[in-house]
């Protein structure tokens, strides 16, 4: 039985959400403001966390980002109206997991639910296994990344990619393919937030090295390949 927090003011919405997660033999727990919502998810253990952005007392990001410095690994899913790049950049960049813009069908929602708890139990199963790739190395398991022993602050999203990345050197990635395997969901042609990350994450591993890791193959995608 997997318990599941609801943050939600529009009641016809949450009580939808309720429902649907009821059906699929979820336990559903609502909460319709941004403080009951910290609350709840600081004060019990949830499986997943679902939460509107737009929210009364205190928005979902604000909310994400509190939730996030106590429970790191709690799977978080974002609802919002606001679709564009740069919102969808702001909410994993608080600490979202996964953003699913309104009006969503339930059956979609359910979807990544599911995709999110999957990978979660596989992250949970990592025994301090690090990966490597000339001299840039992860710790999966304290969630340290350094290259030539210089250590380098990653937002959980950027760690996603870089895994993933590293998990699959001198191999290009389209971006079809990360955004099914990084982020769990089909990749949004009108939007260009992959492209985002990858210059997030090339600013901070390439930073002050003189041989770049990240490069784009026009057309194709991206891969990790010293050159």
């Amino acid at each position: 039985m997997m318990n599941v927090l609801i943050i939600e003011d529009d009641t016809r919405i949450a009580e939808l959400i309720q429902r649907g997660l009821q059906e699929q033999g979820f336990v559903p727990t609502l909460a319709y403001d941004g403080l009951s919502g910290k609350k709840l998810a600081l004060q019990n253990d949830y499986d997943l966390i679902i939460t509107d952005i737009i929210l009364p007392k205190m928005d979902g990001l604000d909310l994400c980002k509190e939730i996030r410095q106590t429970k790191p690994d709690t799977p978080i899913i974002m609802l919002t109206a606001l679709g564009t790049t740069d919102d969808k950049v702001e909410g994993f960049d608080a600490g979202a997991d996964d953003y699913l813009v309104k009006p969503f069908e339930m059956r979609e929602l359910l979807v990544r639910i599911r995709a999110l708890l999957k990978r979660q139990s596989k992250t949970t199963n990592n025994t301090g296994n690090t990966l490597k790739y000339a001299d840039l190395e992860m710790n999966l398991h304290t969630k340290i990344v350094r290259r030539n022993g210089l250590e380098i602050n990653l937002t959980p999203k950027e760690f996603n990619l870089l895994e993933y990345m590293l998990q699959n050197p001198e191999r290009v990635l389209s971006r079809v393919e990360i955004a099914e395997k990084v982020w769990d969901t089909h990749f949004d042609t009108g939007t260009n937030f992959i492209d985002v990350y990858i210059n997030y994450l090339r600013k901070k591993i390439e930073k002050d090295f003189d041989k770049k890791l990240i490069h784009t193959k026009s057309g194709m995608g991206f891969i990790l390949k010293v050159e």
